[in-house]
């Protein structure tokens, strides 16, 4: 499982970016992805096949 660093600030794009900590932060409420650590630079630890439909709905605004 790939281990994903959050960034500090969410740029607001659209669609936001893979390691936007909103999508993260989502991918996790959806069971794809396990916190390991809190704060700033949050660290993520993410499963290997995230379905892509899961991470478009992650993504969206």
């Amino acid at each position: 499982m790939p281990k994903v660093s959050a960034k500090k600030k969410c740029c607001k794009d659209r669609p936001r970016c893979k390691a936007c900590p909103v999508v993260l932060l989502r991918l996790s409420k959806m069971g794809y992805a396990e916190q390991l650590t809190t704060g700033k630079k949050a660290k993520y630890d993410l499963d290997k096949n995230i379905p892509k439909k899961a991470m478009v709905v992650a993504r969206q605004r």
